[in-house]
C-alpha cells in the first residue's frame, strides 16, 4: 500500500478525485458528494487487500441508507451499495484469472446447486419480462449481492476468530441504530403510529420502513442468545454487557410494533430447540401441510369470501392492542390489504405460470386479478409495494420452478444446520451453527410477509449465514475425517513379531 502511494499515477487520480469532488458539492451542495474521495480510496484498497476491504464492507451495512433520485425512480444504497459494486467487479477479475478458484467440494453442495437454479431461472424469467428495464436492474441487484454475501464469505471466513469479528462488525453498528431509533421514539412517546417518523436520522431514515427495521433486529437476537451463551464463565462484565445488549434489542423488537417480527423471534427459538433434538426436518413439512390444508379449504366454491373485510371498518390503527385485536377480528387494514394482494397473486399466476411476469412487474399488472372485495384504504398502492409474501412473490414474478426452488430451500438449510452441529464436537462451532439456523428461521418468517431478502440489509442476514452454514459443513467434515484418522488404530507390520526383523 505504501509503495501504491508513491506511485505519481496514484497521485493524480487521487488529487482529480478530490478535484472533482470540491468542484461537485460547491455545484450541488449535496453533502453526499464528499463520500468520493472515501470510495476512491475503498476501491484502491480492494485493489490491493480485497479481504480488508470486504471486512469494512461488513461495518458498513448496518448504517447504510437509502437515497433516491431521478424523480425516484432510481435509488442507491450509501455506503454499502457502491462497495458492492467494487467488490464485485474484484471477484470477476479474480475468477477471470483463476476460474478454478471456487472448489468443487462447493460447487457439489446442495444449497449451491439450488441457489445456482434459483439465479438461472431468474435469468431465464428475466428475458421473458413484461417489464424488462426493471427486471435488469433486478437481476444486477441480485448478482452483487449473491456474490458478497454467498460467494466470497467462502474466503473470507476461515477461523473462528473470522466468525467472532463478522459478528461483531455487523452488530456494533447495528447496536448504534437502534439505540438512535429507540431514543427518537421515545420522544415521540413510544406511539405505534409513529414508529416510521422514528428511523429518521439526519434528515434520512435508517431502514426503508418499520418492517425492515424489525426484521433485521428479529433475525440478530438469535446471534446475541448464542453470544451470551459463549460467554459462559468468561469475564462478568463482558455478559453483562452483552445482557445489556439483548434487552435493547428486546426492545427495540418490542417498540417497532411488528407482529412477523415476534413471529420470527419465537420461530427461530423453535428451530434452535428443534436442531438441538434432532426434530428440524419435520418443520417445513408440517408447515407445508398446514398451507395447502389451508388451500383446499378456502378455494372451493370460493369459500375465501366468507372472509372478506368490511371496507368501512377495516383502517389502521393508532394504538398497537387495538391493531392486534383488529387483526383477530380480521378488520386490520394491513392484515386485509395482504389477503388482497395474496388472492390477486394466486389469481395471476395463473396468466403467466412458467416464467411469470418478470422480476418488479407485480405492481404493474396486479390490479385487474385483484377481488374488489377484498380492496382496503390503502390499496390504490402509491408506494409500488408488492405481494407481501416471498413464496407468491417468486411464483408471480419467476413462474412456479422459483417458487418451489425457494420451497425447497428453506428445508434444505434447516437439514443441513442439524447434520452439522450434530456433526460437530467443538462447543464453539455447534453453538454459531445453531444460531446461524435460527437467524436464518427469523428471515424466513418475515419474508412470508414481506419480500425484504433482495434488500441489502435482511440479505446480508439470509444470504450470509446461509454462506457460513455451507462452510460449517465442509469443516465439519473436515474435522470428523481428522478426528477419525486420529483414533484409527497402527497398522500393524507382519514379521516385526518375535524379534523377527526379516520384513523390514
Amino acid at each position: 500500500m505504501l509503495t501504491l502511494t508513491k506511485d505519481k499515477w496514484f497521485g493524480v487520480a487521487a488529487f482529480s478525485v478530490l478535484f472533482i469532488t470540491v468542484i461537485l458539492w460547491g455545484y450541488t451542495g449535496n453533502y453526499m458528494v464528499l463520500a468520493a474521495p472515501v470510495a476512491f480510496l475503498f476501491f484502491t484498497l480492494a485493489g490491493v487487500n480485497w479481504k480488508t476491504a470486504y471486512w469494512i464492507f461488513l461495518a458498513t451495512i448496518p448504517p447504510s441508507i437509502q437515497i433516491n433520485f431521478a424523480g425516484d425512480s432510481m435509488s442507491i444504497t450509501l455506503p454499502d451499495q457502491p462497495l458492492m459494486w467494487v467488490l464485485l467487479i474484484v471477484f470477476i477479475i479474480i475468477w477471470a484469472r483463476n476460474p478454478l478458484i471456487l472448489p468443487r467440494w462447493w460447487w457439489k453442495d446442495k444449497i449451491v446447486f439450488i441457489a445456482v437454479l434459483q439465479f438461472f431461472w431468474l435469468i431465464v424469467s428475466v428475458a421473458f419480462s413484461k417489464v424488462l428495464f426493471f427486471s435488469l436492474k433486478f437481476l444486477l441487484a441480485k448478482s452483487w449481492l449473491m456474490v458478497c454475501y454467498f460467494i466470497l464469505p467462502l474466503f473470507i471466513f476461515t477461523e473462528k476468530k473470522d466468525f467472532i469479528r463478522g459478528f461483531k462488525l455487523m452488530m456494533i453498528p447495528m447496536l448504534l441504530t437502534v439505540i438512535i431509533i429507540l431514543v427518537h421514539h421515545a420522544a415521540l412517546g413510544f406511539r405505534f403510529n409513529k414508529v416510521q417518523m422514528s428511523l429518521e436520522f439526519l434528515g434520512q431514515s435508517l431502514y426503508y420502513n418499520h418492517v425492515d427495521y424489525s426484521s433485521v433486529t428479529s433475525m440478530l437476537f438469535p446471534l446475541l442468545l448464542i453470544a451470551f451463551h459463549l460467554t459462559k464463565g468468561r469475564n462478568p462484565l463482558i455478559r453483562g454487557g452483552i445482557i445489556g445488549i439483548i434487552l435493547i434489542f428486546i426492545a427495540g423488537i418490542i417498540f417497532a410494533q411488528t407482529r412477523a417480527a415476534y413471529l420470527a423471534v419465537f420461530f427461530g427459538i423453535v428451530v434452535g430447540i428443534f436442531i438441538r433434538f434432532r426434530l428440524v426436518n419435520i418443520i417445513m413439512p408440517a408447515f407445508y401441510g398446514l398451507l395447502l390444508l389451508m388451500l383446499v379449504y378456502m378455494i372451493p366454491n370460493n369459500r375465501f369470501m366468507e372472509f372478506r373485510p368490511d371496507y368501512n371498518s377495516t383502517y389502521m390503527h393508532k394504538d398497537f392492542a387495538a391493531h392486534m385485536i383488529a387483526t383477530i377480528r380480521g378488520k386490520d387494514m394491513s392484515s386485509m390489504e395482504r389477503v388482497y394482494r395474496w388472492i390477486a397473486a394466486i389469481r395471476m399466476s395463473k396468466a403467466n405460470p412458467f416464467t411469470g411476469v418478470g422480476p418488479r412487474g407485480f405492481y404493474y399488472y396486479y390490479k385487474p386479478y385483484a377481488v374488489t372485495s377484498f380492496r382496503t384504504y390503502v390499496s390504490r398502492n402509491p408506494e409500488q409495494s408488492t405481494t407481501h409474501n416471498y413464496y407468491l412473490y417468486m411464483l408471480v414474478e419467476q413462474g412456479w420452478p422459483a417458487m418451489l426452488l425457494y420451497a425447497l430451500l428453506i428445508p434444505a438449510i434447516f437439514a443441513k444446520a442439524q447434520r452439522v452441529y450434530h456433526r460437530f464436537k467443538d462447543r464453539f462451532y455447534r453453538a454459531v451453527t445453531v444460531g446461524l439456523a435460527m437467524t436464518i428461521a427469523a428471515g424466513f418468517i418475515n419474508n412470508f410477509f414481506s419480500e425484504l431478502i433482495e434488500t441489502h440489509k435482511v440479505g446480508a442476514l439470509f444470504y450470509l449465514p446461509v454462506a457460513l452454514l455451507i462452510i460449517l459443513d465442509k469443516k465439519s467434515r473436515d474435522m470428523e475425517h481428522k478426528e477419525t484418522a486420529d483414533n484409527a488404530p497402527m497398522p500393524v507390520i507382519k514379521g516385526l513379531n518375535n524379534g523377527d526383523t526379516s520384513g523390514v
